[in-house]
Parts: C-alpha cells; structure tokens; sequence
C-alpha cells in the first residue's frame, strides 16, 4: 500500500474538526465550549454538523472530546461499549440517573471501559483544555445514546428538541421536527427501574485501569487491556491491547480485520510494506486487514500506544463471562 493510500487512513491530532452541536449537553450553559470528534465512524453524533474523518466501517467507531476546564458532560447511556483513555487533562467520572451513584478521577494513560446500561456523565477538572479519546462498539454505535429524562427536560428550555430517530433539532434557528417524527419520548419509571447503579468497588474494580499499573505490566509482554483474556474481561466486539517500549517489535505482524493505532505517549514509527509513517499522540491510524506491519517507538524517552481490534464477538451489552 503506497504513502499516500495510507495518508488517507491517518487522523492527525492538529488536524482534527470539531463539532459543538453533536449533543444536547454541547449547548447548555458551562458546557457550550464541549467539543466532539468523530474520527472513524458515525459515532452517536445527533447531529448534521459533525464531521466524519474516515467513513468506511471498521466494526468499531473511534471518537473524541475535548473540553476547557469545568465542563460538564450530561447524564447519558449506551447500548454498547463505551471506552475512554486520557489523552490530556484530569477527568472525572460519574455516573447514576442523576451522577451522583459513584465517581473516578482519572488521568493521562488511564483507561475506563464503562458498563453499558448505566448513566453516566465527565467532566474536565483539569487547569487546561483536556481530550478524551473513545471507542465505541458496533459500525452504528448501538444506534445512538439514551438521555436521562431530565437532560432532555432541561434542553426544551434552550430549544432543542431531540426527534425519535435520534436528530437533534434546534427550534432556535428555525428547525422543526418532520413530519411524521415524534419526540424522542422520556424513559417511563418502569424503564428507569430497569438501568443498572453499579457501585463504585463494581465500577472500579471491574472496568478501570491505571496507566502506570500497565506500563509495568508491559515489562512481562503484551498487554491484553480488554478482551476475553484481558485484564478487564469483556468481550464488546473489539479487543484493546496496551504497547510500550518494553512490549514493542519491529516484526511485522497482520490481522484478518482492520485496527487502529492510537499512541498516548511519545512517537511512533509505523512501518509496512510500501512505506512508513511517524504518529504522535493524539494521532489515529487505521491499518488495513491483512496489511503486515510494525509499531515501534521512534525517539527516546516514554512511549505508550493503544491498539484495537475488531473480533467477530458482536457488539451489545457488557459481557458478564
């Protein structure tokens, strides 16, 4: 595969495009200044203005947001897997119908697989602009997210109305539901009944995992972060492996499915058969299946990278195995 076929597959981080309307949460006050990335994948985007880097499935989706200090996600939930790493900043997480079930303060390199059906909600609690980067499973991101009632309660007073096929209109600048669309309707109690609240020892425990743990890990071999086997055992049509200096070949390797690279820590040089290119964090690169290939840091100093995959396990609920 030539230089410039493979360029085509790399989302560099200073070349990202942002949306500031994809999500309800984006146009409340404090967190106006949210924004989302869609970089491989629909992603759960409502709205048109978003951007999509690269189209082409890949059974996952690969997102980001970034947000200035104090900016507040609002509660919401998915129907499949929703994995977020700390590219820059402080983050924390919380979660419940109203996020105040549970929370983890997370930091750069660290990694958080969030159980599907639960609420949950982030917030930059940093000093400077920080990033979040995702991965979401399924091509079509399990159809899109569930709001807690009041976050769409709460839009209606700032004219937003979000359409039961997962649009969002905003009556401010003229739009209206079409005909045909009902509103999205608000989870009934019997449904709120049936969201899970985990507890915090659950969340924990089971679903985070700290930079620094994995980096010693490394020193043994590969580290399978999520997987059957992983050290968060789950299977959400994916698998996410963790590579350092210490764990890292130049011999070339393929896969029967398409991956990605996404480094969080120093550079990295991707070489295959054809040419090479150098990442840096922030960056994403998709590789082709069955396109033999290497990573390798390319200076000195720290270097982490995270590696997904896509498996023939499909995406849905949080696998209890």
């Amino acid at each position: 595969m030539t230089p410039q076929d493979m360029n085509a597959r790399i989302v560099r981080y200073g070349e990202l495009q942002p949306c500031k309307t994809a999500f309800i949460d984006a146009h409340t006050p404090g967190s106006d200044q949210k924004e989302n990335f869609t970089i491989i994948g629909g992603g759960v985007s409502e709205s048109p203005d978003q951007h999509v880097h690269i189209t082409f499935p890949h059974g996952f989706n690969i997102g980001a947001a970034g947000q200035p200090p104090k900016c507040r996600n609002s509660m919401h939930n998915h129907r499949t897997a929703e994995v977020f790493f700390i590219l820059s900043g402080r983050w924390r997480f919380f979660w419940g119908e109203k996020g105040d079930a549970g929370e983890v303060i997370l930091e750069e390199g660290d990694i958080f697989n969030i159980p599907t059906n639960i609420f949950r909600g982030f917030e930059n609690i940093g000093t400077d602009y920080g990033m979040i980067m995702a991965i979401l499973g399924g091509d079509d991101a399990g159809g899109g997210v569930i709001w807690a009632p009041h976050v769409i309660e709460d839009a209606k007073d700032h004219g937003l109305i979000l359409g039961e096929n997962g649009k969002l209109y905003d009556s401010k600048k003229g739009e209206s539901l079409p005909e045909g669309v009902n509103p999205m309707p608000l989870l009934t109690k019997e449904e709120l009944a049936k969201v899970d609240c985990p507890t915090t020892s659950d969340v924990i425990g089971g679903y985070v995992r700290r930079y620094l743990d994995m980096v010693a890990l490394a020193n043994d071999g590969a580290v399978k972060v999520i997987g059957e086997t992983g050290i968060i055992r789950d299977k959400p049509g994916f698998e996410v492996d963790f590579l350092t200096r210490a764990n890292a070949t130049e011999e070339k390797h393929a896969h029967d499915k398409p991956s990605v690279l996404m480094p969080v820590k120093g550079h990295w040089r991707v070489d295959w058969e054809g040419g090479s290119a150098i990442l840096a964090p922030g960056d994403t690169m998709s590789v082709p299946e069955n396109l033999a290939h290497s990573a390798v840091p390319s200076m000195t100093g720290e270097a982490a990278m995270y590696h997904v995959i896509a498996t023939d396990d499909p995406a849905g609920q949080t696998w209890q195995g």
